[in-house]
């Protein structure tokens, strides 16, 4: 009688927390991302070290999408070439320095076969490239060499004499995302990788890309949701991303207004599984899309061993599969899905 009791409790027990786990499953059921009035001509890419690497695939595979990217201390696009050795050495020390023409010619073979998008939607692109002068973790010749693959390119290639590139990087700070307030981790490279400075980073990051701003910003007074990123699952393959990400609404963009659209990648182990929502919230970018109109979305990644990742970086060596940077690749098909549930009009 005692065993029959006893396993009835432990039965009580189970069905009681089954009963538990879905109700916590339902009550954190997210809503679904927001039809927004996308302005194509206001939609840009950003990120910080790997998310920098993320954000040149993002543009180079989808030029006509991305008119403005920002990157920060990242390096040219295609550098690896698909090796973890050489993204080590030449892509984050420059030891070897990064062959930029070999790059950029490599990109053009890409773009003819269809691999990446044509070239000559860049005509009316905008680059801005930061990065410092302390920066330890990729070396400030790497991110120069960012800089030269967009000149070589815009100076070798028919039709691209209009693209805009600045390259700033006489700032001194470390491997960070510098904020605005002041503080003693400029010169250092620790968590959430964002580097007290007072630079306001983010707000020269839509200065570059959308023009000066109308007025200062203030307190972010828009919506910060949680979205189910595995909703967007391209074909059911695993994008290996997080369960969750992350998009900020200013209130005109809620209000149904046109709505432009910054998505910025976080640098590795700055994910949210890392750092919580210190990048999302205090980077800097809320309270500037409230100012411009643009919503900001913030994709997250997931750490793993198995594909090797376990720093959570993005995917711009090849850890996802060969064809990582270019329209084939998981993660930037994973991502066309998100700006399509956006509203982005599709693509022809």
């Amino acid at each position: 009688m005692t065993t029959r009791v006893n396993a009835m409790r432990w039965i009580n027990v189970v069905w009681l927390g089954l009963l538990a786990a879905g109700s916590a499953a339902h009550a954190g059921e997210l809503a679904p991302l927001p039809k927004l009035k996308l302005d194509q001509a206001r939609i840009a890419v950003a990120g910080l070290s790997s998310g920098a690497y993320m954000a040149t695939q993002a543009q180079l595979a989808y030029p006509e999408i991305f008119p403005a990217a920002a990157l920060v201390a990242g390096g040219p696009y295609g550098c690896a070439g698909g090796k973890l050795d050489v993204a080590l050495s030449a892509c984050m020390k420059g030891v070897p320095a990064p062959d930029v023409a070999a790059l950029v010619s490599r990109a053009a073979l890409r773009s003819a076969a269809g691999e990446i998008g044509a070239l000559k939607d860049l005509a009316h692109a905008r680059v801005y490239l930061l990065h410092g002068k302390d920066d330890k973790v990729v070396a400030p010749l790497v991110a120069e060499s960012a800089a030269r693959f967009y000149e070589q390119l815009r100076d070798g290639t028919a039709g691209l004499k209009t693209l805009q590139v600045h390259d700033d990087g006489e700032r001194v700070f470390a491997h960070n995302l510098p904020i605005a307030v002041s503080g003693d981790d400029c010169d250092k490279s620790v968590t959430p990788y964002l580097g007290r400075c007072g630079f306001d980073a983010a707000g020269e990051i839509f200065n570059q890309l959308y023009g000066k701003p109308a007025h200062a910003a203030s307190e972010p007074k828009g919506e910060l949701r949680r979205f189910d990123q595995n909703a967007f699952r391209p074909g059911g393959s695993d994008a290996l991303l997080a369960a969750e990400g992350y998009v900020y609404l200013p209130p005109s963009c809620l209000a149904g207004k046109s709505c432009g659209l910054l998505v910025a990648f976080h640098g590795c182990k700055q994910n949210a599984d890392a750092v919580g929502e210190a990048f999302v919230k205090d980077a800097g970018f809320n309270r500037w899309a409230d100012v411009y109109g643009v919503a900001v979305l913030y994709p997250q990644t997931r750490a793993s061993m198995a594909p090797l990742n376990p720093q959570a970086c993005w995917d711009w060596w090849g850890y996802s599969g060969a064809d990582y940077d270019s329209r084939h690749g998981v993660q930037l098909r994973w991502l066309m899905g998100v700006m399509s549930a956006l509203g982005m009009p599709p693509r022809h």
